[in-house]
């Protein structure tokens, strides 16, 4: 749930760091041995994962087969002619400012235009929203519930400041366990998976930190699956994809190579990426050509955060300027995420839309998973899509040279 982490966060964790350089780590299985990574797999469910960046061609291969499944359901449907529009949806970290996100979805049903998108990615807060999401208006309840309705106390209990020394974060996220587990049951997972063989994909980040490389998540493929630990591990993955390194705790993946068994240390996927819709390495447009494959595509990004700089007067303290550091790197990074997703969609022909929070969205943000915060934000996200989303069409501050028509 990638956010700038409050100084007290920055604190408990820089006091652990000190006082237990020497203490002993917790067990966990080995690690998948260097290079082996695009091997892993987890047993019982094949093609669950994939590498981000260094395996493109499994990425593109499970592009295809979406298409070859989109095209026998369309058949079966009785739908003739081109290819409908594609519409990709890819939604940010940001904690608790999620509500925004939330917000728009559930505003965006109310003003009768949201698409039934074709590919739905998520990172950490924006994995806890994508599956809802990619469901569609009958899960918007669970969207509103969810960002309107919890506080910290439904997200995480502080741990004892001397166990913090001997754990492997400083809160406990039982509560978002219990949270995810209540709101992902069975019947959500058959959901996905009548959706995901209609041609629909719903993947979702994480961060693989043994190996420090992106891992995507095909979720439908994983909801798809007769396993008995799907259900399970689906819910593991929204987790993981939320789990702020060193605030919340890793979640370890029992993964496979060539027989032999290992264990996968995911953490928050905004570690690697604030948000994504497909590595460079895919080109999407050249593959498009040589398979033949003409259709319109549509791009939304929500960007759960601002873009615009915060002003806050810095103590001169150690933590209060590193934890201000920080935030700044997070933002800055969620900036370069969203120029890369939009220099691919210049380059694939895809039409770019964007939202974030606006600078006129002045509510104080005293504490995470404020309440009174939340469901603010939640109603400015839900105002600006009921009248109609103003959908920006570059990054803020990015030149566009004025169209032929306009001069």
């Amino acid at each position: 749930m990638t956010k700038r982490p409050r100084v007290s966060f920055v604190l408990l964790f820089t006091l652990s760091m000190m006082l237990c350089a020497g203490c002993g780590a917790l067990s966990r299985g080995a690690a998948v041995p260097r290079g082996q990574g695009n091997e892993a797999v987890i047993p019982g469910i094949p093609n669950a994962r994939i590498y981000a960046d260094t395996d493109p061609t499994r990425l593109a291969r499970l592009g295809m087969k979406s298409l070859e499944r989109e095209k026998a359901f369309l058949a079966s449907s009785g739908y003739k002619g081109p290819l409908p529009p594609a519409c990709f949806l890819a939604i940010s970290g940001g904690g608790d400012d999620g509500a925004f996100g939330a917000g728009l979805l559930v505003g965006w049903t109310a003003q009768g235009t949201r698409p039934r998108f074709k590919v739905v990615t998520g990172v950490s807060t924006g994995a806890l929203i994508a599956p809802f999401a990619f469901l569609g208006p009958a899960y918007d309840n669970v969207l509103r519930d969810v960002y309107t309705n919890v506080s910290k106390k439904d997200i995480f209990t502080p741990r004892n400041l001397l166990t913090v020394f001997f754990k492997d974060a400083l809160l406990d996220t039982t509560p978002l366990w219990r949270l995810v587990s209540r709101n992902v049951d069975r019947q959500m997972l058959d959901d996905v998976a009548a959706e995901y063989r209609k041609g629909r994909l719903l993947l979702i980040g994480t961060a693989d930190l043994d190996s420090r490389k992106g891992v995507i998540w095909n979720m439908g493929q994983i909801a798809s699956s007769d396993d008995p630990k799907a259900l399970d591990l689906f819910r593991k993955i929204m987790l993981a994809s939320a789990a702020i390194p060193g605030v919340f705790p890793p979640v370890l993946f029992d993964v496979e190579v060539n027989g032999k068994a290992y264990q996968e240390m995911d953490v928050d996927g905004g570690t690697v990426a604030q948000v994504f819709i497909y590595p460079p390495s895919l080109r999407l447009k050249q593959m498009s050509e040589q398979n033949q494959i003409k259709r319109e595509r549509r791009l939304y990004v929500i960007r759960n955060a601002r873009l615009d700089p915060e002003w806050a007067e810095v103590q001169r303290r150690t933590l209060s300027i590193a934890g201000r550091a920080l935030s700044c790197l997070i933002q800055s990074q969620g900036k370069g995420d969203i120029l890369t997703i939009y220099n691919l969609s210049q380059r694939d022909g895809i039409d770019f839309n964007l939202a974030y929070i606006p600078k006129t969205f002045k509510e104080p943000h005293t504490e995470d998973f404020d309440r009174q915060y939340m469901r603010k934000l939640f109603d400015t996200g839900y105002a600006m899509a009921a009248k109609g989303y103003p959908w920006a069409k570059a990054p803020p501050g990015l030149y566009l040279p004025a169209k032929a028509s306009e001069r």
